[in-house]
């Protein structure tokens, strides 16, 4: 009868901004936090653009450098330590 049509929405402004901006990289002396994956010593934290916090050891951290950059609004990286995406 009616012809089947997909529709598929536009991109929202926030994952349009999300893709264009890189996040803001801080450094800190020491980080107190554990890793969220493994629970080893964190050395990055990443406060997400959706609001929240992750903190990642240096091996986690690098594993998922390409969807840490994605979402993380403020990265915090322990001085000393080098992040692949920096």
């Amino acid at each position: 009868m009616y012809p089947q049509y997909r529709y598929t929405p536009p991109p929202s402004k926030e994952s349009d901004m999300t893709s264009l901006l890189s996040p803001e990289i801080t450094t800190a002396d020491s980080l107190t936090e554990r890793c969220d994956r493994c629970s080893a010593a964190a050395k990055l934290v990443v406060s997400l653009t959706s609001g929240g916090e992750l903190a990642f050891c240096g091996h986690h951290a690098n594993r998922h450098r390409e969807d840490i950059v994605r979402v993380a609004e403020r990265v915090t990286l322990e001085e000393g330590f080098d992040w692949a995406s920096k």
